[in-house]
């Protein structure tokens, strides 16, 4: 066997993305779905029954992306010039399952986010009703003709 013929290992994920050719019509598809993916994330942050179920949907896609891998393996040559998906997976990982896993992080984020926020809008409305409920009551209390003692420090 030559040297020509011995594949040579991964240095890197620069070099490995550089070694795919985006011109394959399936990769810009892929991309694109990415990115509509990604907008349609940032754009439904205010809805979270249709976010729940991209998350899920997600979710699902990489957990049968060594499926997809496995099937894409065997019929590349319908819709690529170049195998790519080997048996560790590594393509498919890097390319469709990382993406998708940063879409899903940046959701999160999201939610947690705003979990914090209504969560301070709501100590603060607690506060505001406290400091109502002392007025009222210090209120009914000097209507009464009841002296009010004051607390010492």
């Amino acid at each position: 066997m030559s040297e020509d013929q011995v594949k040579s290992p991964i240095d890197g994920i620069l070099p490995f993305l550089q070694s795919i050719e985006w011109r394959d019509p399936w990769l810009a598809l892929l991309l694109t779905f990415h990115i509509a993916v990604t907008m349609t994330a940032l754009m439904t942050r205010n809805h979270a029954n249709f976010q729940i179920m991209l998350f899920l949907a997600l979710l699902l896609l990489v957990y049968f992306s060594e499926s997809i891998n496995e099937v894409a393996a065997s019929n590349w040559m319908l819709f690529s010039r170049q195998q790519y998906f080997d048996s560790n997976g590594l393509f498919i990982s890097v390319v469709f399952s990382v993406p998708i896993l940063m879409n899903c992080m940046i959701m999160i984020a999201s939610w947690l986010y705003q979990s914090s926020q209504l969560m301070t809008s709501l100590k603060r409305a607690q506060l505001r009703q406290q400091a109502r409920n002392r007025e009222i009551e210090d209120e009914s209390v000097n209507t009464n003709g009841t002296v009010v003692r004051e607390k010492q420090e």
